[in-house]
């Protein structure tokens, strides 16, 4: 065929390759156990929502009027010096005075009604070795109130344990723990027969292990996972769990490789998130007390491995906390919030979107540093969403690709409580169903599965 005639068979779209279809067979079957892979190990971010914080309280503090108390503390704590004056202090230069009003009004709201979205009720460091008998009932009485509070409402839509860590000394206690925790619950909690859950589990229940440093420990969870089940009578898989990333040898093996892949891809699913542990995981690197942060060089060296790790595998990560409390003198408080809000929105903008937070006065800072990220970048994001789905020409040019990543940070925004469904429509035109199609395209269609709770806390926005 010549130039010409191969020009106008092209132009006539019946232009034919060399390659062929044995080509094109053979090729399918060369990447077939990578499509399997790339499917099986994955599948994308589910969509759910994701807690922007866990908080963390000794088990013997718990009560089920906790998360209220801490939300008054918190309200308590910024009395003398002011929510609005903090608010101006945290938000971003140019924040409009009806931009600060709003979330100003969003946080207060969020204080009074959902002051904690994750909690950890504490069986390791802010437990301590009680001896066994102590421990024993602390369990059980910890289950029995997480009961009561899912019954009567009053438990945030995240709430589980963390146990202590499965190295020799403290093997059996934590799978002592986790056991009665677990079995109360199920058994005794009452939960199945108040019609609030089918397995008598709290649908958003979180169970953390803590300090772990090889596989083989996460692989006894997974065991102790599936036994509680079969014993119980739960549906396999249900019981999931955090990983606490405290140690250096779970970022670097003996083996000179990262355990976190196989970690994550080699648990059936049951690891749901990373937790970055700043104090432990700074000790373990030696690094002097005065100089342990999240924002220290190691920290964000470990941080970024674990980004990578969980990357397209639905795995949420979480960063740690800072202990400089915003308590004592004036000048203290005002130090510690700024230095709180400063390293909530440097993780925000890290793609870490989940912390830990200590004391009832961090959660000021934490919700304002949080809604002033997505409120800030909500314009800019709307304006180019809106340009994408109805294709209207503009000064910037995004792909498919770009449209998802602001389609996400929109949808976070929205489930957090930042963004209002009303200011979704109003701004881009769509409803929360059609974002999530644009942010989780294979969630929305039904091929990622979704463990966790999806509804939005707070007032938006």
């Amino acid at each position: 065929m010549s130039a010409t005639d191969m020009q106008d068979a092209t132009h006539a779209g019946t232009a034919e390759g060399v390659l062929g279809a044995g080509f094109h067979r053979s090729a399918d079957q060369e990447l077939a156990a990578t499509d399997e892979l790339l499917e099986r190990c994955f599948p994308g971010d589910p969509g759910t929502r994701q807690p922007v914080h866990t908080v963390y309280v000794p088990a013997d503090t718990f009560t089920p009027d906790l998360p209220r108390t801490w939300g008054e503390r918190a309200l308590a704590a910024v009395a003398d010096d002011g929510l609005q004056e903090l608010a101006t202090t945290v938000a971003p230069a140019g924040t409009s005075s009806e931009a600060l009003a709003a979330v100003l009004a969003a946080v207060e709201h969020k204080l009074r009604t959902e002051p904690i979205e994750d909690l950890r009720i504490d069986f390791e460091d802010g437990f301590g070795d009680r001896g066994d008998q102590a421990e024993d009932a602390q369990a059980v009485a910890a289950a029995r109130a997480v009961a009561e509070a899912v019954r009567a409402g009053t438990a945030p839509p995240f709430i589980g344990i963390r146990f202590k860590c499965f190295e020799a000394a403290t093997r059996e206690r934590g799978l002592r723990t986790l056991d009665l925790f677990v079995s109360t619950l199920v058994r005794s909690g009452g939960l199945r027969e108040a019609g609030v859950s089918p397995d008598g589990l709290p649908v958003g229940l979180v169970l953390t292990l803590p300090k772990v440093s090889t596989f083989a420990q996460v692989q006894v969870m997974v065991r102790a996972c599936e036994r509680l089940e079969q014993e119980l009578g739960l549906a396999p898989g249900r019981l999931r769990f955090e990983v606490q990333m405290e140690t250096a040898p779970l970022i670097l093996g003996v083996d000179g490789r990262s355990p976190l892949g196989d970690v994550i891809h080699r648990t059936e699913g049951r690891v749901e998130a990373l937790h970055y542990g700043t104090y432990d995981y700074s000790d373990s690197l030696q690094i002097a007390a005065e100089y342990q942060s999240m924002e220290h060089p190691a920290a964000d060296h470990a941080k970024a491995i674990m980004q990578v790790a969980v990357a397209g595998t639905g795995v949420r990560l979480s960063d740690g906390s800072t202990n400089i409390l915003p308590l004592g003198d004036p000048a203290h408080r005002q130090a510690a919030w700024a230095n709180h809000a400063r390293l909530v929105r440097r993780s925000l903008e890290h793609g870490y979107y989940q912390g830990w937070d200590l004391h009832p006065a961090q959660l000021p800072t934490r919700f304002l540093a949080t809604y002033f990220f997505f409120t800030e970048g909500f314009p800019a994001a709307a304006v180019r969403l809106r340009n994408y789905v109805e294709k209207i020409e503009s000064a910037v040019m995004d792909e498919p690709a770009t449209a998802r990543a602001l389609a996400r940070f929109v949808h976070r925004g929205l489930l957090c409580g930042a963004v209002s469904e009303d200011r979704l429509r109003s701004a881009t035109g769509l409803d929360p169903q059609q974002l999530v199609a644009l942010a989780h395209p294979r969630a929305a269609a039904g091929t990622t599965p979704s463990p966790s709770p999806t509804a939005p806390g707070g007032s938006p926005a």
